[in-house]
């Protein structure tokens, strides 16, 4: 749980189940992260082996950022918690 805890990493981690982002794609989808939540979560996930950051040699250079083979099996785990929470949203379940 403290590879992937907390309120940021699974929600990052749900968009790059979807394929490999760059950071303003990231940004994009996630627009209540601050830049520097972000940046932080992103490393420790690099850092954790959940994702792969990588420099592409273009001009202008960009990172990419994609699930390691242990962060692609976290997504049906991901998938699952995203199902409950729009589910929840939506007011499908009794809370009492």
């Amino acid at each position: 749980m403290e590879k992937i805890g907390g309120f940021w990493k699974p929600i990052i981690l749900y968009h790059l189940s979807t394929g490999d982002k760059r950071y303003s794609e990231l940004k994009r989808a996630i627009p209540a992260v601050t830049e520097k939540m972000l940046i932080q979560h992103l490393k420790q996930l690099e850092k954790d082996g959940i994702v792969i950051r990588t420099a592409k040699p273009v001009v202008p250079p960009h990172v990419v950022y994609e699930l390691s083979t242990a962060g692609k099996s976290l997504v049906p785990v991901i998938q699952s918690m995203s199902e409950w929470a729009f589910k929840d949203m939506a007011g499908n379940y009794d809370h009492s």
